[in-house]
């Protein structure tokens, strides 16, 4: 399987001709398919545009075909995959079928997926000139239309947003193919009396985001005009506008989208709503023209202040940017809309020089160890609390905004520039094998790659009698997995820099939309900046074998390594108390005899 590199300017992007609209990019006759994994430990040895970030763009494109629901086309490119989950929206009335599985099990849910719709477009806005370079637009655009189109079904009405299909306990427990996902499969949706606000905000901000980037309204130089579609950016811009007015304005008042439907709350519970305004109003401001521009922009300032959100910046409390938390990402595309559109910003206090202090604020706390965050021994930024299920994600977003805001020329000081450089380029390589492991986190791109990713499409195993449970040892049945889940980004080590590649440890192991998103961004800045070779291309084949750790994990997934203590966290706690008690008994118990023994001694 092979891959041909060209240039921009020879690159051609044909058009598939429809009836008054400017259709989607046709795909190549010889689709582009990865590579074997061993073609990761060869370097590129200078060529341009470097064949190693290309490959590894089009490997993260594909994982997103590989995680399609419904009816697949007649040029899907993924061989094991088949058409799933028809039916959806049935119960409702609707067509919902479509889409993305979520992670490693077969749930819609809308909201990580908005988000990770909203990540990709805003990197190609960008860089988004890398995808030409790679031979990769036309994928990108088959990419995102997947999922934006399932999303424009899920927005049947102006105050209606289906937020999740399938449900998670019956789709957590069945383990087989796509053929046989259990059903029926229920359809959750937020509306005007029972309204998500940040559900409906973050679905705002994706159709915004992308149609900013279908109508061209570039972000930097190093964005490509291939995907311009007015016709699709002004669909996209409508739901835009009308699901920020449904977030804003919902007669059922402002509320996380957990309290509307519960059903999502135990997988992506929300911790708050202003976040998705502000992002929502600022993708707006840059899809829209003044007046309406600075109206949207003057709203996300409000939100901003209004959530106290600018705390969230600062060392000590300094959160990350993922599914959930959004205000670091506002932070900075506050700042990039200020630079490159300041009569957007005319008139109002929030100022470039405001945005860049709090952006340089947060990552000064991250870069020097000031903050709540911290490297581990092998060099992994990690967040307590935050980093505990899937370690790499706010360690990759990070780096993405870094490089970013430096690529940008935002930074208020060459230092400063240099730092944010060197530390993303840190934690990328530490992603792509320089780490204690040897382990190219990214299924299939190099012979060191996790080859046990926690995912029910990959594994070929098939429940017997029609059982959906898994089998009682997912780790050896099947021993192999029946195919590579090319692209997938895992989860990640331990806060020790171990990782045992177990595919029941969903921790360490599950692939999901949201964890590809934020590397898809960095290898297309790689290749814009004309980026030495991914660090896989250093790593020894088989060395991961050498430093495989003994025994097993101690996570939320699995607890059998936390068996060298004797006693789970749980039982810590309660055993402290009790020593705790027994301590205070006897030394009550000490106290009273001396009291006895004195007093008994003065008669």
């Amino acid at each position: 399987m092979r891959m041909l590199f060209v240039s921009a300017p020879a690159l051609a992007l044909s058009l598939v001709t429809l009836p008054g609209v400017l259709a989607q990019l046709a795909l190549p006759d010889s689709p582009y398919e990865p590579p074997d994994p061993s073609a990761g430990t060869q370097p590129s040895n200078g060529t341009a545009p470097n064949p190693q970030w290309s490959t590894l763009l089009g490997n993260l494109l594909y994982f997103y075909d590989e995680q399609r629901s419904g009816k697949l086309p007649s040029n899907e490119r993924v061989s094991w995959r088949n058409d799933s989950a028809l039916d959806d929206g049935s119960d409702v009335g609707l067509d919902l079928s479509g889409g993305y599985y979520d992670a490693g099990d077969y749930v819609k849910y809308t909201f990580p997926l908005s988000y990770t719709l909203m990540s990709i477009c805003w990197g190609a806005l960008d860089s988004g000139r890398a995808y030409d370079l790679a031979n990769q637009t036309a994928y990108l655009d088959d990419m995102l239309r997947w999922g934006l189109d399932w999303l424009v079904k899920a927005h049947p009405s102006p105050n209606t947003l289906f937020v999740q299909v399938g449900d998670g306990n019956l789709d957590n427990a069945y383990w087989g193919g796509d053929r046989s996902i259990p059903g029926p499969r229920t359809s959750y949706q937020i509306n005007n009396t029972s309204p998500g606000t940040d559900a409906a905000a973050q679905a705002s901000a994706a159709f915004a985001a992308c149609s900013s980037l279908y109508s061209n309204r570039t972000l930097a130089s190093s964005s490509t005009s291939g995907l311009a579609n007015t016709t699709y950016a002004s669909t996209l811009q409508n739901h835009a506008r009308q699901l920020y007015e449904f977030a804003t304005n919902a007669s059922g008042g402002m509320q996380t989208y957990q309290t509307a439907v519960p059903q999502s709350a135990d997988a992506y519970a929300s911790s708050g709503y202003f976040d998705e305004l502000a992002i929502a109003a600022l993708f707006l401001a840059l899809a829209e023209t003044n007046p309406n521009a600075t109206s949207y922009y003057a709203d996300a300032v409000k939100w901003y202040y209004s959530g106290n959100l600018g705390q969230q910046l600062q060392a000590g409390d300094e959160t990350v940017f993922n599914w959930d938390s959004k205000t670091p990402g506002i932070a900075v595309l506050a700042a990039q809309i200020a630079s490159a559109y300041p009569d957007v910003v005319s008139g109002s206090n929030a100022t470039l020089q405001v945005w860049q202090a709090a952006v340089e604020g947060y990552f000064d706390a991250i870069t020097n160890g000031t903050g709540r965050s911290h490297l581990t021994d092998g060099g992994l930024l990690l967040f307590p609390g935050d980093s505990d299920e899937a370690s790499l994600n706010p360690a990759l977003n990070v780096a993405m905004l870094m490089i970013r805001y430096a690529s940008a020329n935002l930074t208020t000081s060459h230092d400063a520039n240099d730092r944010y450089t060197t530390f993303a380029q840190n934690q990328l390589d530490y992603v792509l094998g320089k780490n204690p492991m040897s382990v190219p986190y990214v299924v299939g791109t190099h012979p060191n790659s996790p080859a046990n990713p926690h995912s029910a499409l990959a594994t070929g195993y098939a429940p017997p009698n029609g059982s959906l449970s898994a089998p009682d040892d997912l780790d050896t049945v099947p021993a192999k997995e029946a195919y590579v889940l090319y692209g997938g980004v895992v989860g990640g080590p331990d806060a020790n820099d171990r990782f045992w590649d177990l595919r029941s440890d969903w921790v360490e192991n599950e692939v999901a939309l949201d964890y590809t998103a934020p590397l898809l961004t960095l290898a297309a800045q790689a290749l814009v900046r004309v980026a030495g070779d991914p660090y896989y291309t250093q790593v020894k084949a088989g060395a991961y074998d050498a430093v495989r750790p003994s025994g097993f994990p101690c996570d939320a997934a699995i607890q059998t390594g936390c068996k060298h203590s004797g006693l789970s966290t749980g039982g810590k706690i309660a055993v402290g108390v009790v020593v705790s008690v027994v301590g205070l008994i006897v030394i009550g118990l000490g106290a009273y005899w001396v009291w006895r023994t004195r007093r008994n001694s003065r008669y």
